[in-house]
């Protein structure tokens, strides 16, 4: 459980402002149909955090090794810097096309620009952690939904009236405290 409900508020926290949040936004503002785009935003982050957990998982199963667990320590303190720094669009980020529909140009859309993205590396690093592909990815999944269903139908009521800064903030001090516990557990400086 403690695997399930980190992941979700580390990406929960993590995707506010993110990339794919703006997506969703945009993917709101020009398709006008909320739920064919959250089923596409749904699909979508299922596929990638199940591949991303299941990277993360078998990686740390074949390094156990002490040095390993550190780099995913140190990993998870980086995420924290990474958090921190605000996602942008470029122009051609916006040029969506739309081909077999919104929910098929939501679930490929939002899929690859998902690939490398800040909550695709946590899912990693969580599973990486937790060694809990099913709960990682369903906790992750979970957090990107929770940030993006009310993106869809709420949009840029959103970014006016929650603290993007903020929320960054909050997510950088979990990743934060997520890489020190490891650290701390690794160097036996919790007992």
């Amino acid at each position: 459980m403690e695997a399930f409900l980190s992941s979700t508020a580390v990406v929960a926290l993590a995707e506010i402002g993110d990339k794919t949040m703006l997506l969703a936004i945009v993917l709101a503002a020009r398709f006008r149909a909320p739920w064919p785009i959250i089923a596409g935003i749904f699909a979508a982050t299922i596929a990638n955090h199940l591949m991303a957990a299941f990277v993360g998982s078998e990686v740390a199963g074949l390094l156990e090794a002490y040095w390993f667990r550190i780099a995913v320590a140190l990993g998870f303190i980086l995420m924290a810097g990474w958090t921190l720094i605000p996602d942008k669009f470029d122009d051609d980020d916006t040029a969506i096309r739309q081909r077999g529909g919104v929910f098929l140009t939501t679930l490929i859309t939002f899929f690859l620009v998902e690939m490398g993205d800040k909550t695709q590396v946590a899912t990693i690093a969580l599973a990486a952690h937790y060694h809990a592909v099913l709960a990682v990815a369903a906790g992750t999944t979970l957090g990107m939904m929770i940030a993006n269903v009310p993106a869809v139908f709420l949009g840029e009521a959103i970014e006016k009236r929650v603290s993007m800064k903020l929320t960054r903030t909050l997510a950088a001090l979990l990743f934060l405290v997520l890489g020190i516990w490891q650290l701390a557990e690794i160097l036996g400086w919790l007992g």
